[in-house]
């Protein structure tokens, strides 16, 4: 009879145990446990001692100080250089200003009827004569208001009026210039296209509409005239356009009346009139650089005769003198080609010469 401890059918064959010997080679032993006992903090050690065991890390934490660095730089200046570039490549193209162009100058000689009216005195001349209530020099050559435009500032627009009066006073009033002497100061106000044909207006002028000195500057010949007095009668207006949005246009009309006398023998004075007008261009170039485009020039003066064709100086009759009754316009031919030249004579009202001064 079997112990209790036996199972019905007998002690099973084999070795005791055969199940543990199984499973032997994966049973831990007790010092393996130990070492590998999870330990679990507390919430206070997990805040402040503890990072959490998985870590989520980012691209840019993966970049060290120094590359952040030059990164955040680089960022910057590709910005920058962005806006600039689009600042001055912008999608509207500046307006081109009109191309340059010659000076147009008509010159019309006015002829008295009767002998020019002289006098001792320059002053009696001139207060017996139209020119009584004129203004001295440049104080009569005065600006309108400036008033902004579309497309260019007040300061802009006085800066062309300031120009196109600095032009007239020089080439119209300044005594240098009227007795033949420097050009230079006339000349330093040109737009740089034009200087050339201003040169050669000077060196060789010719009468044709584009060559004439006095186109350009009034001047007497000094061989011949000379100035009774420094002082010039003056009146005109200035007006302002906008031609374009790139460029101010401004047209002068002004009336001077010089007194005059000749160079060698007798002294007595007479006056001479010149009525001028004339159409300036400024581009913002100009503006800048403190130039002018003269367009167009027209001149009528007297009392001068109908033959005088000098285009290098006016040449006045003067005191006691008349003007050729046979001497008439050269004619033209309509058929012929080139530059029309017929020079236009008019004659000059007696209103327009002083009364004879009170002995």
């Amino acid at each position: 009879m079997n112990g209790p401890g036996d199972p019905p059918e007998g002690t099973p064959e084999g070795p005791q145990g055969g199940g543990e010997e199984e499973y032997r080679s994966v049973v831990f032993d007790e010092s393996f446990v130990r070492a590998a006992r999870l330990q679990e903090f507390s919430a206070r050690e997990r805040m402040d001692d503890h990072a959490p065991a998985v870590r989520t890390r980012h691209a840019w934490a993966r970049v060290s100080a120094s590359r952040q660095v030059l990164l955040l730089v680089m960022l910057i200046a590709l910005a920058f250089g962005t806006a600039v570039y689009m600042g001055l490549r912008h999608p509207y193209k500046e307006p081109r200003p009109p191309a340059a162009e010659p000076l147009h100058i008509a010159l019309v000689p006015l002829a008295p009827r009767d002998p020019v009216p002289g006098a001792a005195s320059a002053k009696d001349l001139f207060d017996n004569s139209p020119a009584a209530q004129f203004r001295d020099g440049a104080e009569g050559v005065t600006l309108p208001a400036a008033r902004r435009t579309q497309n260019f500032s007040e300061s802009l627009v006085m800066a062309a009026l300031a120009t196109a009066k600095e032009y007239t006073v020089k080439s119209a009033l300044d005594p240098a210039v009227l007795t033949g002497g420097t050009q230079r100061t006339v000349r330093l106000l040109l737009a740089p296209s034009q200087l050339a044909q201003f040169d050669r207006s000077l060196a060789h002028p010719a009468a044709d509409g584009r060559y004439a000195a006095t186109g350009w500057l009034i001047r007497f010949d000094p061989a011949e005239v000379a100035l009774a007095d420094r002082t010039v009668r003056t009146q005109g207006t200035f007006t302002i356009t906008e031609a374009s949005p790139a460029a101010l246009e401004v047209s002068s009309d002004h009336t001077f009346v010089y007194a005059v006398r000749p160079a060698k023998g007798p002294q007595e004075a007479s006056l001479f009139t010149v009525r001028r007008t004339m159409h300036f261009r400024f581009d913002r170039d100009d503006l800048q650089e403190h130039h002018v485009q003269v367009l167009q020039s027209r001149l009528q003066a007297g009392p001068e005769s109908c033959a005088a064709n000098d285009a290098a100086y006016l040449r006045p009759l003067l005191a006691g003198q008349k003007a050729d009754p046979a001497a008439a316009p050269a004619g033209t031919d309509p058929y012929a080609g080139g530059e029309n030249t017929a020079r236009v004579c008019g004659a000059l009202a007696p209103s327009a010469q002083p009364s004879p001064p009170r002995r």
